[in-house]
């Protein structure tokens, strides 16, 4: 995992115009945001002519950080946003963190349990993932970039 020191947020350096194609939408912090959260990747990536295999990557990653912040925080609300930057697709989900609320990381021994296996599925499709604070300090940001490419035409 990689540090936040090393991952700025899509479209918040200056002098930095922010890529494109890039969306960004806020769901509710609740389990049935999570297929509508993953629906609106697909059909975004589905628009900007991913690749299948990113798609499905993109999906999982999302499903993951996603139910991540809806059962681990005590947000209102997620954010995503999602963008392609240069050879990488940036995906970035935000909470509102709450008490409690730490850092994700794989837990040991959690690839032999019926839960905790996400963020080790995470880390097998990024090429890097981490975490920063967001922009008011109280949440937090898990940003993963997964490797690019499109269909061909």
């Amino acid at each position: 995992m990689a540090s936040y020191k090393n991952a700025p947020s899509l479209g918040r350096c200056s002098g930095f115009a922010a890529p494109s194609p890039q969306d960004a939408f806020h769901l509710p912090a609740l389990r049935t945001s999570v297929p509508e959260a993953r629906r609106r990747v697909s059909t975004l990536l589905g628009e900007w002519g991913a690749a299948q295999q990113v798609r499905d990557d993109v999906e999982l990653v999302v499903t993951e950080l996603f139910t991540n912040a809806v059962r681990h925080t005590d947000s209102e609300k997620v954010g995503c946003e999602i963008a392609v930057v240069g050879a990488h697709i940036r995906i970035e989900i935000t909470d509102e963190g709450g008490p409690g609320a730490s850092a994700p990381h794989a837990l040991p021994g959690s690839l032999d349990q019926e839960g905790g296996r996400g963020l080790f599925l995470v880390g097998a499709l990024s090429e890097s993932w981490g975490t920063r604070p967001d922009d008011g300090g109280r949440g937090q940001v898990v940003w993963a970039d997964l490797p690019y490419r499109t269909t061909a035409r």
